[in-house]
């Protein structure tokens, strides 16, 4: 069976099905392919119509806090009911117990040294991946994506094969404390997916719903807050379940639930204190690596599967149940066969990792493998755990078994080098460089310090992050109070890091910027400079210092520090609007326009270089020029006032009197926004 290119002629070609030739719809009647594998039956009509795919991943959501894995604690009625009629997966565990890379996984069927996305928010998809929904849209499905999270934003590269992809996530004029902009409600974001379900997409469709509610921080709508006062985590997983039922119900009420291949996920699970860890990303303990999975294939026999599978397997077992080839590049193996003749075909080893440690502290990465009810973290401190006898992985057994620890050893090595592209690490690049996407990552307990490198995950002894989890959970408590506003708490926490490792270069930059949200700049700006001493080619304490500079009217100092933050991160659109505002000030107009071109040329949505450069085109008598980009700022910000009000005032200057009259009437009616190469004012 031959293989279509995927579109654009970048994408690799796609693989048959190793030595399984699937009936197409030639025959008239039915025709039966009986699939064994893990004991998962399916009978295949070959003349209807393809079936509709639905993806809902469920963030942050622990297998055993849910009702259909055993938990009574939580009511999740329809996510119970949806396992009922699915083959529900035992043992599913994430590939990093992180949002962006173990989604990265769950859509390319490919292993994070594959991808290159090792993390989040500074990591990109590279565009030479396939993504499940490539593939399907090639094979003629209308595919749409709605999602709870900025982590997913497009510009990582999720969105690729996606006709719709709902993230819409604008950040930049949101405070700290409105973290339910950051994270969307689930309800939202199963409005967007029914009202596109609603509008008709073509049939066959794949839709993806990703709901974030279950991640921190922990505030549930009522009834759920009421109800789980106690348990706020599992008031937000009730929350997620009325989500997940009414999506379930409307494919029901259009007859099209039956004929649906439906699978329900989460990309990680949350530690809730488990080895000292409050939240995830820290260590791949299975608190943070066992996640729920159904899979509903039409006409399949409901099941309890109990062999180790990773989320890698998803996406070539809902190809292999549409009897789509799946493409070379892919790196699990279908749960539907199991004999696909790739690499990982009939293995039961499961990876994962974590390289927060290493990304944002200098110190180890951690990698695991899971094997034959064994489970080996590779660590400066090795361990090893029978995890049928020890589920919660509480007695390390390498001292007592050290020949088997070698042997997990040796097989973890092979699967690194096996599937590590040569590529990859180029290839998960950083995306568009946003300090308000930054800082609003904060508010969700994300670290986003750049210590490390992947590079650095070779020939260097760092330190065991075990050994420092009490430095890590200082710093997290301590990002948790700034968000709040409690300064003073938060550098109390941090100097008691500080005791622990005088120069962690995390717990120096929080700081620093805490005392630049406190507005006390001269310290600031000495953590800010300590900060470089350590990472001299670090962009982040440039645009803060740039920004200070600017605010005490330091211009040409404000000049050099944005300058070099471009230089360090090219990407760094917001350090662009800080230059092309301190040229302004500094009344260099023309290199001003430039800066602020360069600005939207790196983030095209950009409203406040359009406003900005059409206040420039303005004292130029660019007049049309400051029509065009000033509607262009009020068409992306209609709640900007800035824009209308210079709106206006092009309309005037063009002779447009009725219409400049109505921009300066809406300007006046909209209160005023912070200058915007300030962040978080």
């Amino acid at each position: 069976m031959q293989c279509e290119q995927m579109q654009q002629g970048r994408k690799a070609n796609c693989a048959t099905v190793s030595g399984r030739v699937f009936v197409a719809g030639a025959f008239a009647g039915w025709v039966y392919a009986i699939l064994f594998v893990v004991g998962f039956t399916i009978k295949v009509h070959a003349a209807e119509t393809k079936p509709n795919v639905i993806i809902i991943t469920i963030d942050t959501v622990r297998a055993d806090h849910l009702g259909c894995y055993g938990y009574a604690l939580v009511q999740t009625p329809n996510i119970n009911g949806l396992a009922h009629s699915s083959a529900r997966f035992s043992h599913a565990f994430s590939t990093v117990p992180l949002t962006l890379p173990a989604h990265a996984s769950l859509f390319t069927g490919s292993f994070p040294m594959a991808t290159g996305v090792h993390d989040f928010a500074t990591n990109t998809l590279p565009s030479s991946a396939v993504t499940l929904a490539e593939v399907l849209r090639q094979n003629g499905y209308a595919t749409g994506a709605f999602l709870g999270s900025p982590v997913l934003d497009a510009r990582y590269g999720l969105n690729q094969g996606f006709d719709t992809y709902f993230d819409h996530f604008d950040l930049r004029h949101v405070d700290e404390d409105k973290a339910d902009v950051v994270k969307r409600p689930g309800d939202k974001v199963m409005d967007e997916a029914l009202g596109w379900l609603k509008r008709g997409p073509r049939q066959p469709f794949f839709l993806w719903v990703h709901l974030y509610d279950a991640h921190y921080p922990y505030q549930p709508p009522e009834p759920f807050a009421t109800r789980y006062k106690t348990r706020p985590y599992d008031g937000e997983i009730a929350f997620v379940d009325v989500q997940v039922g009414r999506l379930l119900s409307f494919l029901k009420e259009k007859g099209s639930f039956a004929n649906s291949l439906v699978v329900l996920a989460s990309d990680h699970g949350e530690s809730l204190g488990d080895h000292g860890e409050q939240k995830h990303g820290f260590f791949i303990y299975d608190s943070t690596l066992h996640v729920p999975l159904l899979i509903k294939v039409p006409r399949a026999t409901p099941r309890v599967i109990g062999e180790d599978i990773s989320l890698v397997d998803v996406m070539p077992t809902i190809l292999q149940a549409l009897q789509i080839p799946t493409p070379l590049t892919v790196q699990g193996r279908s749960l539907l066969s199991g004999s696909l003749g790739r690499p990982g075909s009939g293995s039961s080893d499961v990876y994962a990792e974590t390289f927060l440690p290493l990304l944002h502290f200098s110190w180890s990465q951690l990698r695991a493998l899971r094997w034959k009810g064994l489970k080996y973290i590779e660590a400066p401190h090795p361990e090893l755990y029978d995890t049928v006898a020890d589920p919660h992985e509480t007695k390390n057994l390498l001292e007592t078994r050290p020949a088997v620890a070698q042997v997990m050893r040796n097989r973890l090595s092979n699967i690194v080098r096996r599937y590590t592209s040569v590529s990859s690490e180029e290839a998960g690049g950083k995306g568009l460089t946003d300090p308000a996407l930054l800082d609003r990552l904060h508010a969700l307990g994300y670290v986003t310090t750049p210590a490390g490198t992947v590079a650095d995950a070779s020939g260097k002894e760092l330190p065991d992050p075990k050994d420092r989890v009490q430095v890590y959970e200082l710093f997290w408590q301590a990002m948790a109070d700034g968000q709040q506003g409690r300064y003073e708490e938060s550098l109390r926490k941090l100097g008691e890091a500080q005791k622990l490792e005088p120069d962690s270069l995390p717990v120096l930059l929080l700081a620093a910027l805490d005392h630049f949200q406190m507005r006390d700049f001269p310290q600031s700006i000495q953590l800010f400079n300590r900060t470089l001493e350590l990472k001299p080619k670090f962009a982040q304490p440039h645009y803060y210092l740039g920004v200070m500079y600017a605010q005490t009217s330091n211009n040409e100092a404000a000049m050099e520090h944005f300058k070099k933050a471009l230089e360090l991160e090219p990407t760094n659109f917001t350090a662009a609007f800080g230059l092309g505002s301190t040229y302004l000030r500094l009344k260099r107009v023309d290199e001003a326009a430039s800066a602020f071109q360069e600005a939207i040329k790196l983030h095209p949505d950009y409203a406040e270089a359009y406003t900005a450069l059409g206040e420039i085109y303005l004292y130029q008598k660019r007049i049309d020029d400051a029509v065009r980009v000033l509607e262009r700022a009020v068409a992306i910000a209609p709640q900007m006032k800035q824009a209308h009000y210079r709106l206006g005032h092009a309309y005037e200057a063009k002779g447009l009197h009725a219409q400049a009259q109505e921009e300066l009437d809406r300007a006046n009616s909209l209160p005023p926004m912070a200058p915007k190469d300030v962040p978080n004012q």
